[in-house]
């Protein structure tokens, strides 16, 4: 059986970027997105954050990574965009109503969006935009004795040379080390990370992939694959990883051929079965119109694995306001405490959330 999700509208915005933290400290889970942060666990109370640069139909704000960089014990968020070639951060003031400094951390060039993954093993998350103009650059807070943020960071740049359109982070051979995905090959992780160079496997050639670019063990056979989306084209596959007397090889299979740019994906176990499902949905109008299938009608999916290939589950689909897909950065949790995985969608569409009403008929 299907899940079954209420829809809300949260605010009639046009920010593609949202996290889920708890920015006022009181337990419960707010929402941010843009120029506004949604108090939970209604989000009927909206706060400023500050200002954001707008672009035609853009903002400059293509992430929202929650992160305590002060050290403060306050979450505060990381961002950059495309036209100010800045990875920044806000720092929560710590009071609702005022608005959140914006500070600097590199000017790195056109940022398509930004995560964050654990690349060096010491707990903390590195901060990895993708730059697909420019080289593949890390940034490590800095910390203290107490392993707490300084509000500093250090740059290491992985691979000097354009990295392209498409970024993913996980462990492709097996040996307890995260290697890096691009659009073209992926980088294997030496032992110490930013003082050994990175090996690079030129093994496929993914397009205008998705970020992130999923490494999950799709089939069970103990090989990590990959899940891509077309983030400017049509197509969903997954890629399966085979290897055969030290030679790996990668075996493309459609998921869902028919639809387009489909640019962030989440690997969550959706409906509490204890197996992970793949949860992604259009971005609407991510080029402006100028993507093959952008006047298609929008919508969020999950598609669950059924030992053989994945099945489409609809949570919601349609024309332009009546469906709504799911951004560039949009988040997955259990935002009322039920334990069941909820859906934050931003997009130039409107900020909603989707409520995880648990399987129908249940």
């Amino acid at each position: 059986m299907p899940l079954k999700f209420r829809k809300q509208l949260i605010a009639d915005e046009r920010y593609e970027s949202a996290g889920v933290f708890d920015v006022d400290g009181d337990g419960v889970l707010d929402i941010v997105s843009g120029a506004f942060w949604y108090r939970g666990p209604d989000f009927s109370e909206c706060y400023p954050v500050g200002d954001v640069q707008a672009e035609g139909e853009y903002f400059d704000d293509f992430s929202t990574i929650p992160l305590d960089i002060t050290g403060n014990g306050r979450p505060d968020f990381i961002t950059g965009g495309w036209w100010g070639g800045t990875l920044r951060w806000r720092e929560n003031p710590g009071e609702a109503g005022r608005e959140w400094p914006e500070h600097i951390v590199a000017p790195c060039g056109n940022i398509e969006t930004t995560r964050a993954w654990d690349i060096d093993g010491d707990g903390r998350p590195e901060i990895i935009p993708n730059t697909p103009n420019g080289p593949l650059r890390v940034y490590k807070l800095r910390a203290d004795e107490a392993g707490k943020g300084t509000g500093e960071f250090e740059e290491h740049v992985i691979l000097d040379r354009t990295q392209g359109h498409g970024l993913g982070c996980g462990d492709i051979t097996g040996n307890g080390r995260p290697d890096i995905v691009l659009n073209n090959g992926w980088l294997e992780a030496p032992e110490l990370p930013y003082e050994q160079e990175w090996t690079w496997h030129p093994e496929f050639d993914l397009g205008s992939a998705s970020v992130p670019i999923l490494v999950a063990d799709v089939n069970g056979d103990g090989l990590p694959d990959l899940i891509v989306g077309g983030a400017h084209r049509y197509g969903l596959e997954w890629y399966e990883q085979r290897l055969e007397a030290g030679t790996r090889t990668w075996i493309r299979h459609d998921i869902d051929p028919c639809n387009s740019q489909y640019h962030d994906l989440f690997w969550v176990d959706i409906d509490g079965d204890g197996q992970n499902e793949l949860v992604t949905g259009k971005r609407y109008r991510a080029h402006n119109g100028r993507d093959p299938g952008s006047s298609d009608d929008v919508g969020t999916y999950y598609f669950k694995w059924t030992g053989e290939s994945f099945a489409k589950q609809v949570i919601d689909h349609g024309p332009t306001r009546e469906g709504t897909g799911v951004g560039i950065h949009f988040a997955v949790r259990d935002l009322n405490g039920n334990g069941r995985l909820d859906i934050v969608a931003p997009g130039k569409d409107g900020l909603y959330v989707f409520w995880n009403e648990g399987l129908t008929g249940s």
